[in-house]
Formats: C-alpha cells, sequence, structure tokens
C-alpha cells in the first residue's frame, strides 16, 4: 500500500513545529514528508528587530534547518512556491512540481502597506533576514554619510518608524540602545539624530495593559525617541513621508529611512488557491483544517483563529504558531489511521514585549513585569522556542544567555 504523502509548505514556527513533532512519532513506514523552504535556514522572526537595528547580527537570528529535521524521516527540498493547485493536489516551485495527499501552508507574512502611494517603493519592512540586514546597512550608511559630507543634511539621521504595536515598539527599543553607539562609532552629534514613531490609531500596543504601555511609551521617550499618535501616512516619498495630522493638516517629514511596520498579511498565494481568505489569511476549522478542504492545513501567519470568549483573532504570534504545529501533526496521523482530529486549543502563557537589551515589558502566568525581569523572561521565551525546536543543542548554539 502506497504511503500518503504529507508536503509542508514554509520552514517559519509554524512549517517547522509541524514537521519537528511530525518526525518525533512517524516511522519510515508511515508517510512520506516533505518540507520546503526557499532558504536552507529558519529564522526567528521575533528577533528580526534586533538585527533590523543592528543590535544582532543577522546570522545570530537564523539556524539550518538540517540542524532540527531527521534526513532519514523528512525530506528537505531548497525552493520558491510559485503556485498551489488544491484541486490537483499539486504544488509549483522552481525547483520541481510535487504532488501531495495532505498540504500543510505556513508560508507567512507580507507586509501590509494598505494601498499608501509609496510606501512599497520607498519604505524599509522588517520582512526576513535579507530585509533586515538591509534595513542595518543602509540606517548605518546614512550615518557615515552624513559623517563624511562636507553639507550636512540631517534630514538623513531622521529615522520614520510606521507604526506603534508589537514589531515598531520592539524596533524602536533596539534603536534606542543602538543609536548612541552609532553616533559613537560616525562622530555623529546626539542632538542631530531624531526618531519618530507615525502611529494612525489613537494607541501605543493595542490590547496591552495601559499601565504597561505608559511604562513603555516612558521608557523609549526618555532615550529620545518621540510618537506622534492618531497621525496616519497618507504618502511615502524618496525624501520623507507626508502625515495626516488634523482634518485638514499634513505635514511632510524628511527622513532619511523609513521603516514600516504598521500590518502584515498572510501570503498572497493564498489568495491565488481558491479557498476563502481574508488579506491572505484563512479562517480555519477548529482542527486547523481550511473551510471546505479536508487535506489542507493551514499554520502560522497565514491562519485566522478566532478567540471565542471576545470574539476576535488570536494574533499570529510565534507561541500560537508553534503550537499550532504540535496539533497539526498530531491530526496527520489521525487521518492517516482514520481516526478523529482534535480541536487546536491555544494555551496563551503571557506576551513580552523588549524595549532594548536589558528592559520590556508583559504579562506572564497573569501577572505584569516591567524593566530586567520582563527583559530575562523575553530572553527564556526565546530560549525556549529553540528548545521546543532543536533541544538543548540548538539552545547552546545560539540561545541567549546575557541575562542580567
Amino acid at each position: 500500500m502506497k504511503r500518503p504523502t504529507i508536503l509542508v509548505l514554509g520552514a517559519g514556527y509554524g512549517g517547522l513545529s509541524t514537521v519537528v513533532n511530525l518526525q518525533k512519532s512517524v516511522g519510515v513506514d508511515v508517510a512520506d514528508i516533505t518540507l520546503i523552504n526557499q532558504n536552507d535556514y529558519h529564522y526567528e522572526s521575533t528577533w528580526l528587530h534586533e538585527a533590523s537595528a543592528g543590535t544582532l547580527r543577522p546570522d545570530q537570528v537564523r539556524y539550518d534547518i538540517a540542524d532540527v529535521i531527521k534526513a532519514d524521516k523528512v525530506k528537505f527540498v531548497k525552493a520558491s512556491v510559485e503556485g498551489i493547485d488544491i484541486a490537483g493536489k499539486q504544488v509549483t516551485t522552481n525547483n520541481g512540481v510535487f504532488s501531495y495527499d495532505y498540504l500543510v501552508i505556513g508560508l507567512g507574512y507580507e507586509g501590509e502597506t494598505f494601498g499608501i502611494p509609496g510606501l512599497d517603493k520607498y519604505a524599509l519592512s522588517i520582512a526576513n533576514v535579507k530585509a533586515a540586514r538591509h534595513i542595518r546597512e543602509h540606517i548605518e550608511y546614512q550615518f557615515a554619510t552624513w559623517s563624511m559630507d562636507e553639507v550636512k543634511d540631517d534630514s538623513r539621521l531622521t529615522i520614520v518608524v510606521g507604526g506603534a504595536g508589537f514589531t515598531g515598539i520592539e524596533f524602536l527599543g533596539e534603536l534606542g540602545n543602538r543609536v548612541p553607539e552609532l553616533c559613537k562609532e560616525f562622530d555623529v552629534p546626539k542632538e542631530k539624530v531624531r526618531v519618530l514613531c507615525v502611529e494612525a490609531a489613537p494607541m501605543v500596543l493595542p490590547g496591552f495593559d495601559p499601565e504597561l504601555v505608559e511604562y513603555a511609551v516612558g521608557h523609549l521617550q526618555a532615550k529620545g525617541i518621540e510618537f506622534s499618535i492618531g497621525t496616519p501616512v497618507v504618502e511615502a516619498t524618496p525624501e520623507g513621508v507626508k502625515i495626516k495630522k488634523g482634518e485638514d493638516e499634513f505635514e511632510f517629514v524628511k527622513a532619511g529611512t523609513v521603516v514600516w511596520a504598521a500590518g502584515v498579511r498572510g501570503n498572497r498565494l493564498i489568495e491565488q488557491t481558491g479557498i476563502e481568505n481574508m488579506r491572505a489569511r484563512v479562517k480555519v476549522e477548529k482542527d486547523m483544517r481550511a473551510p471546505g478542504h479536508n487535506d489542507v492545513f493551514i499554520v502560522g501567519d497565514c491562519a485566522l483563529l478566532i478567540n471565542e470568549e471576545i470574539n476576535r483573532p488570536y494574533p499570529p504570534t510565534a507561541q500560537i504558531a508553534m503550537q499550532q504545529g504540535v496539533t497539526v501533526a498530531k491530526n496527520l496521523l489521525s487521518l492517516i489511521n482514520g481516526e478523529e482530529t482534535e480541536t487546536f486549543v491555544p494555551d496563551l502563557k503571557g506576551s513580552v514585549c523588549s524595549l532594548g537589551e536589558d528592559d520590556a515589558i508583559g504579562v506572564v502566568f497573569g501577572k505584569k513585569v516591567t524593566g530586567a525581569k520582563a527583559a530575562f523572561m523575553k530572553k527564556m521565551v526565546d530560549n525556549r522556542a529553540l528548545y521546543m525546536m532543536g533541544g538543548p543543542s540548538l539552545v547552546v548554539k545560539k540561545g541567549k544567555f546575557n541575562v542580567l
């Protein structure tokens, strides 16, 4: 009897967690498992803000997929997915066509520009390791060029960050630590540098406890970071951004660097599958399958999961994506064995938002934490994710241990 083929697209938190948990219990005679990813490494997307600011090297935020998968149980293919044929049960890549019996889509997120003119051309996005490296080098180039120019253009030293959500705030926290280092390295007076966060919504970190938000904003402002809240960006140009300050009032902020961190959507390939979606995110069934497609599972940023207690989607966090991988692996085995699938129930242990190397805010096991204690918890969360994927050896190799 032919073994069923399980095809997993994407080695982000959800896809890689699915594969890692499958290989723990799948014998070589149960299923053929293939993981397809455009890179031969996994990157910690929750660390990209550090690589973007330059407080971590790009190689520190990634590890080889070969370090966590078992070659005798999982076949890895380095390829970019170009099309998904749900009816034909085939996936087209730049490295061949692959058929499947069961499909897991974990292709990650893309930046959402909300149709704002110029953002896609003139703003940088914290999208992946390569983008993070580009942001870091771009900022360093602006400081170096200002230092060398005879006629100083101070706008080179202005950094606009669009978005005061999780990613934006964590990036600002790293910039708060990185800017003084850049000033020292390139002989730039600190007072010449301007870091401005622009947010369309009327609040910072929506969903976070107001007391913690106040702490975060105060901490960042003490490092010289400015906030312009309730002022949407309406246009980006090569010289900066135009923001709306009032009903008929606009301001142009000239800036050498614009980083957009104000929204994500699922991978656009989802929109080409015929599966019902919203901004390339699929409202999945309780067992993580796509509605109307019993052989297709969706995980991570491409999955839309409703928290029925508040009738709002769960945030697409790494914590939830990794837990989804555990459930999807179990459900795949259940389907192969003709058994019932189980409901995915998130086990939310808390959320911590870093404000730089030595500070953070969060709620852990129902308790609010700030400062060094929260920063310590953030590093423990990061190390736990490594442990769940690759065990103690991966923690030793890539973990964060400068916790004091």
